[in-house]
């Protein structure tokens, strides 16, 4: 067991931060006699000096100084320690499991993950960026404790939170664009095709491959606009991706005679709301408020 109990740190802390022990004495509520005794037993039983005498004050010895700094980490953390298992009592959750599909807007992602940082600062977040059934799989397995798909989960209750538009784009040199007219499935069938690979563990989809003679298959929607970028093929990617590579004309729309802007509705999934705690039922809450507030996802559709 430790010889130095934490109220003589923060009885040292005090007279250190309120400049004596009469001024600590009326801060904390204890008699200068009691701190005095506080810091004297500290001193006896590490057999260190940390006061000495300076006029008619005493300052921090350089051991007082190094003990002090280490003792000021260790009152944090216990301070840090009390205020989790206070969450606790209250039924706090210690961690929540976020899936969310790839194609939802980065920034309001980023948005609800920095609001819910303020709010729950000790609840661990563990996020899983995921394509396809991947999200569903892990949240049907028990693995997840919220997900945001464009697919329902067999067994659970989903709710709408926001229309994710897919442009058909390739890079202002492809071939396809050469061809100065508008395009049909033939068409981008002789051509290379990037697809985003389904993360889930079991039968995965195919979903948007138009069976073109060359397919690319990647892991991350970044990798695919990163290729398309590169001119070595084409892509449906979502808008809020690459809105500003529209705009500077980095990438062009494909003139498709139809299906060149497609639509994909996002779901919010609770593995079970009932039994849902506070931190799991905020972060949904800031992910249903993300797609409004966020100025780069004005361009959404909201539901």
């Amino acid at each position: 067991m430790s010889r130095v109990t934490l109220a003589q740190w923060r009885m040292l802390a005090a007279v250190v931060d309120h400049g004596g022990f009469a001024r600590a004495a009326q801060a904390i509520h204890k008699s200068p006699s009691t701190l005095n005794h506080a810091v004297h037993k500290l001193e006896e039983q590490l057999g260190v000096k940390v006061f000495e005498p300076e006029g008619r004050q005493v300052r921090l010895t350089e051991a007082g100084q190094l003990l002090l700094r280490r003792a000021r980490q260790l009152l944090d953390e216990v301070d840090a320690l009390e205020d989790v298992a206070a969450q606790l009592r209250e039924g706090e959750e210690a961690e929540v499991v976020l899936c969310v599909d790839q194609i939802f807007p980065s920034s309001a992602l980023a948005w609800a993950m920095e609001a819910f940082s303020v709010s729950y600062p000790h609840v661990r977040l563990q996020l899983h960026e995921t394509v396809l059934n991947g999200g569903v799989e892990m949240l049907v397995a028990g693995q997840a404790d919220l997900l945001v798909s464009g697919f329902a989960a067999a067994g659970h209750l989903g709710e709408p939170l926001v229309m994710v538009r897919f442009i058909a784009v390739a890079h202002p040199d492809h071939p396809l664009h050469a061809l100065d007219r508008q395009l049909n499935l033939r068409d981008l069938k002789h051509y290379r095709q990037i697809v985003v690979r389904d993360s889930a563990q079991g039968k995965g989809r195919d979903a948007g491959w138009l069976e073109a003679e060359q397919r690319w298959t990647v892991s991350h929607i970044s990798t695919s606009l990163d290729m398309i970028e590169r001119n070595l093929g084409f892509a449906w990617l979502p808008e809020t991706r690459i809105r500003r590579h529209l705009d500077d004309g980095r990438l062009l729309p494909l003139p498709l005679e139809a299906g060149g802007v497609r639509e994909a509705p996002m779901l919010l999934i609770h593995q079970d709301l009932d039994r849902a705690g506070p931190a799991t039922r905020a972060m949904a809450s800031l992910l249903r408020e993300s797609v409004s507030t966020c100025p780069a996802e004005s361009q959404l559709d909201h539901r």
